[in-house]
């Protein structure tokens, strides 16, 4: 007789439905999950690109001297806010000084040199006028001794003149004639004299002649050295990178310090050759700085793709052609600009760390800037007042200078 427990089916025989309904579950929510997120892929992360290799850039303006010298005073350190056109650096103006006294000099003596061309002019012309009034008595002299050689000549036949006479009358024409030559010679010399000082002055004044427009232009250069002694402030910004000092002797184009306009920032991306297939300019960026956290979020746009990458730019570019050889993907940096005021109210710094992410769903833009900058880049105004009272002293000089009637 047999065990009813041996030969009766046990449960895995049959099946458990438990188990095998918690792996039907498992399976469909792997495929749910697989299924989310390959449309996740398909219809929100296709469309944007992302890199935490982002950097804040910006403009860092060394302030560099004109010329050399001594410095005095120095009137700014790291970290100070400075506006434009505020002095940074002086300079010992003591030699730019001597420099313009001795310009100035220079002026007033090309003005009474010219002075005295412009005289010169009236003079000659009255030397000629001497000079033919010398011709016109030696042709006087010339017909009064032909006049009296001829009634001696007609009575030296019947004795009534000596030979004696008539050689003296002869020797006077002679010498009337010499005369009048050498008048004559002398009215061309003067006049000769008088073209050759007319070609110094002709076609000018005083005030634009070629000797004291040169003059003129030893004083402005002499007159900017002094205004150079004072190193201004470019732009508004902060001071950073300080390394003058006190008593320092410096050359010209020393750097001195550095200004950070924090308000001209941007951010360079650098993205990987695979996710630069769509990104186009004027494409939005949201941008979050390590500084701030995910609570500080930053618009921003493309403003351009780098027309190399890093490594080709680098100061010691790969030579993949040596032997051996591992690729590498590269990376391009894509400038992005940022929202002033949004920077305003949450201040950034050179080189701090982004993370960037591009709207990429919009492909109407274009991958290179294909017109010129309609106007520049950056400028300033702060250098175009130095030259503002040379002029004024330059008429001074001359106008002190000048004959007065």
């Amino acid at each position: 007789m047999t065990d009813p427990k041996t030969t009766s089916p046990g449960p895995h025989a049959a099946g458990n439905p438990t188990r095998r309904k918690a792996l039907l579950a498992l399976t469909g929510i792997v495929v749910v999950v697989a299924l989310a997120w390959s449309a996740y892929e398909w219809l929100v992360a296709s469309h944007f690109e992302s890199t935490d290799n982002a950097y804040v850039q910006g403009n860092v303006i060394q302030i560099t001297p004109q010329m050399g010298g001594t410095v005095m005073a120095i009137l700014a350190d790291d970290n100070d806010y400075v506006k434009a056109g505020q002095p940074l650096v002086r300079l010992d103006p003591a030699d730019a000084s001597v420099a313009l006294e001795q310009a100035r000099a220079g002026l007033g003596q090309a003005v009474r040199q010219v002075r005295a061309l412009y005289a010169n002019n009236g003079a000659l012309q009255a030397q000629i006028a001497l000079r033919e009034a010398d011709v016109a008595k030696a042709q006087t002299e010339i017909e009064r001794a032909g006049d009296d050689l001829k009634r001696r000549q007609s009575l030296v036949q019947n004795g009534g003149v000596s030979r004696e006479e008539l050689n003296h009358a002869q020797t006077q024409l002679a010498s009337g004639k010499n005369a009048l030559a050498s008048a004559l010679a002398g009215v061309a010399a003067a006049r000769q004299q008088l073209l050759g000082n007319q070609a110094m002055t002709d076609g000018t004044s005083i005030e634009k002649h070629p000797g004291v427009l040169a003059a003129a232009a030893k004083v402005r250069e002499a007159w900017l050295a002094t205004q150079r002694a004072a190193l201004p402030a470019p732009v508004d910004g902060f001071v950073a990178r300080r390394t003058v000092q006190l008593g320092q002797r410096v050359a010209a184009g020393t750097p001195l310090m550095s200004i950070v306009p924090l308000n001209q920032l941007w951010v360079d991306a650098n993205f990987k050759e695979v996710q630069l297939r769509n990104i186009r300019i004027g494409q939005s960026v949201k941008l979050t700085a390590d500084l701030y956290g995910k609570k500080v979020e930053y618009e921003g746009l493309v403003a351009g793709l780098g027309m190399g990458t890093g490594a080709a730019f680098s100061l010691l570019p790969a030579q993949n052609a040596t032997g051996n050889w591992i690729k590498v993907v590269q990376r391009v940096p894509v400038r992005v600009t940022l929202d002033a005021a949004q920077v305003s109210r949450n201040p950034l710094r050179v080189g701090l760390s982004m993370q960037a992410t591009v709207d990429v769903s919009k492909q109407d833009g274009k991958m290179l800037a294909d017109a010129p900058r309609a106007a520049a880049l950056a400028q300033t105004t702060v250098y175009e007042s130095l030259d503002s009272g040379a002029a004024e002293e330059v008429r001074r000089i001359v106008a002190a200078n000048l004959a007065h009637p």
